[in-house]
């Protein structure tokens, strides 16, 4: 276990740590965007195999063991996360670099209903399969990657705050980052037709494959599957 929380401090020190602050900053400046983002890439590519590696040989402790319809329960909310992933590739990310013009006009899309569909999609993630695991080195593991993608809401934000505040200040009155938060509050509206067709067909595709072979590949089955 202690390999894994060594992994778990390495992975969350790169994302939290350096992304997102003045480190960051000061590694771009000496080695220019494209080479930050080479280097931190291949950085977090050895940070997450480390971390994969850590909790496969993990020893662990079971700690509650899920109920049939809590399992259905967390796959439904598991096919909310696959939509919006793809909902998040499929809209322009106005919280890029260069994204800015993205929210030269009203925000649209799964952008009304959140900014951050991606990071939304990866925090369900690891939810779902810390409750759906129980057990000490999932809630380890997992929990790894929920702190990193919740954290990293804040950060994103900041840094388009201060890169172009102007478009910030167009995105932030207009979304939210807690889902239908600012359909809730009357400053959006839900436009499934923005959305469209593959975000939803997309998504049930690949929760229905994942589901399917999740044994074959995982070892596991998330639910009983005859």
């Amino acid at each position: 276990m202690g390999q894994l929380i060594l992994a778990v401090l390495i992975w969350v020190g790169v994302h939290i740590g350096i992304s997102g602050t003045a480190l960051r900053d000061r590694i771009a400046a000496r080695l220019g965007e494209g080479g930050f983002r080479g280097l931190f890439s291949a950085v977090s590519v050895a940070a997450i195999w480390f971390l994969i590696a850590s909790y496969n040989a993990a020893p662990t402790t079971p700690l509650w063991f899920a109920p049939i319809w809590l399992r259905w329960l967390l796959v439904a909310v598991m096919l909310v996360a696959f939509i919006l992933f793809v909902a998040s590739l499929t809209t322009r990310n106005p919280t890029a670099v260069g994204g800015e013009r993205a929210v030269a006009q009203e925000a649209r899309g799964i952008l009304r209903v959140t900014r951050h569909p991606m990071l939304w999609s990866f925090a369900l993630w690891a939810a779902v399969h810390m409750l759906g695991n129980g057990d000490t080195a999932s809630l380890v593991f997992f929990g790894a990657f929920l702190v990193t993608a919740l954290a990293g809401i804040p950060s994103i934000d900041a840094k388009l705050a201060q890169r172009n505040p102007d478009a910030w200040a167009r995105l932030a009155a207009t979304t939210s980052i807690l889902p239908f938060g600012a359909i809730a509050a009357g400053r959006n509206r839900l436009a499934l037709r923005e959305i469209g067709w593959l975000p939803p067909v997309l998504g049930l595709i690949l929760w229905a494959v994942l589901l399917h072979f999740h044994r074959a590949i995982f070892g596991v089955a998330p639910v009983p599957m005859g």
